[in-house]
Formats: structure tokens, sequence, C-alpha cells
């Protein structure tokens, strides 16, 4: 499975890639219904807090998942992403089932 990472206004350290790959991989690996997962990483407002803002979209049979976290830290934000996107696959995994 590809994990894409796309970023805009910064150039993504090479640890950061692996995090999120590794991360992103891991909470896939156990859903065959992912055909794709795209995460994308902005840089908004350097001197704010909360300015590193994720989004993470994961393409299911027929259907999109998609969540989008701000944090202090960009390992935060794909953390608060993945849970969040995570817990759509349950349900949409449940409503397969239910069918």
């Amino acid at each position: 499975m590809d994990v894409t990472i796309k970023t805009v206004h910064f150039s993504i350290s090479e640890k950061l890639e692996e995090f999120t790959t590794k991360k992103v991989s891991k909470a896939i690996a156990k859903h065959d219904e992912v055909v794709s997962a795209n995460v994308i990483m902005k840089l908004t407002k350097p001197e704010t807090n909360n300015n590193k803002e994720v989004e993470i979209i994961f393409s299911v049979k027929g259907s999109e998942l998609f969540a989008k976290k701000s944090a202090d830290t960009f390992e935060e934000a794909v953390d608060l992403s993945l849970d969040a996107v995570k817990k759509q696959l349950l349900k949409y995994k449940d409503k397969l089932q239910a069918r």
C-alpha cells in the first residue's frame, strides 16, 4: 500500500516522512478496505500556536474517509488525524457488515 505525502509551505524532513509513513501504514495494515492513503501537511501562520495542519484521506471501496487536525507539532497532528479517520473506518466496516 502506498502512502502519499504532500507538503504545503515547507519541506518535509526525512524523520517526519518516516514517522508519518510508519504510522499511516500501521493504521491501514489491518484494513483490506483501504485502497490508498494520502497525507497533506500544511504550515499555517508560522508564528502562532497550533500552526501545523494535517489532512488524512483514506480511499476505501466506494468512498473516502477524511480527517483534518491542527496541533503544535506535525507528529501530534498526524496522531490526532489518524485517530479520527480510524473511527470513521470502523463505522464504515460496521456499515459493510450490516449489509
